[in-house]
């Protein structure tokens, strides 16, 4: 269970000011996102909605009060990938890696890695090193409890696309994992090349979106509708937990979460890992393995953003 660090629950009014802040936040035409976005917006940064579908993300856009645009972004796509980062050309305080799918069916993105591992995992790691020379505060990456799932999570070195032995629920674990060693990792870059920029995580709990409709299996959608109808929290308070990662002052590489029974719902507040999370070896193996799949690498810290 997660420590809880309040007597009184955290919630958007305790956002401090964000006026003169940029954030881009991916996934926000629904769900977390969106809720990411509106409460950022609400206090005064300009936030920009990274969606696949630029028309949902007007749409979006349109109920959002405050300073916002919309960009196309396919984390599916490394080409989108890098076309998002090459339009970019001015500071970005906050980077929130939100998007992604769960236990989807057997798939490929567009460049031909496993979809959950290659949308959730690779097209957020590519984005935030290309994104990195302009990033001046932090990132927060979204991961799950799943990443502590029964059956020991583990990154399938021999096997990442799980070809042959694809399982949903084993692939989207794998994916939530590899968030949390790539924060890790991140932070441990960043804090060896000086650089200001903070790498965290979160995860929202047990939060009642639309990303458990497209689940695989017809008997775990109809838990996941029961479930989000009697024990989720909303979309809204999901999202706190991405919010107090963005903007309180906490330590590079904390990982936060709701404070409740078993971390579904509840007050955020920094979580805990699983110990394959929280391997240093491992996290720099993904991270060699990452760059060599995406041709994407860490900025020489003569480039990365200075204090």
């Amino acid at each position: 269970m997660a420590k809880n660090t309040h007597t009184q629950p955290w919630n958007t009014t305790d956002i401090p000011d964000q006026t003169g802040r940029t954030a881009v936040v991916t996934g926000a035409n629904s769900g977390l996102g969106l809720a990411t976005a509106t409460a950022l917006a609400a206090a005064g940064a300009h936030v920009v909605l990274a969606v696949r579908d630029t028309k949902r993300g007007e749409a979006a856009a349109q109920a959002v009060n405050g300073s916002v645009e919309v960009r196309r972004l396919d984390l599916a796509d490394l080409a989108s990938v890098r076309d998002f980062a090459a339009g970019w050309h001015s500071d970005l305080d906050l980077l929130i890696n939100n998007a992604g799918v769960m236990n989807v069916p057997e798939g490929r993105t567009k460049d031909g890695f496993e979809t959950q591992f290659g949308t959730n995992y690779l097209g957020h790691f590519a984005l935030t090193n290309l994104l990195l020379p302009h990033i001046t505060d932090r990132v927060v990456s979204l991961s799950s409890t799943a990443h502590k799932a029964p059956g020991s999570p583990r990154i399938h070195f021999d096997n990442l696309d799980l070809t042959g032995e694809y399982d949903p629920m084993t692939a989207y674990s794998q994916s939530k994992l590899a968030m949390l060693l790539f924060t890790l990792e991140l932070q441990r870059r960043l804090a060896a090349a000086s650089s200001p920029v903070r790498a965290l995580a979160a995860h929202p709990g047990w939060a009642a979106t639309n990303l458990q409709g497209n689940d695989a299996s017809t008997l775990r959608r109809l838990l996941f509708r029961l479930g989000n109808k009697f024990i989720a929290q909303d979309g809204q308070a999901g999202a706190l937990n991405s919010l107090y990662a963005a903007v309180q002052d906490l330590p590079g590489g904390s990982f936060v979460g709701p404070d409740g029974m078993f971390e579904m719902r509840g007050n955020p507040a920094l979580a805990g890992r699983s110990a394959a999370a929280s391997d240093p070896a491992t996290a720099r193996r993904l991270w060699t393995v990452s760059e060599e799949l995406t041709g994407v690498t860490f900025p020489e810290p003569t480039t990365a953003v200075q204090s």
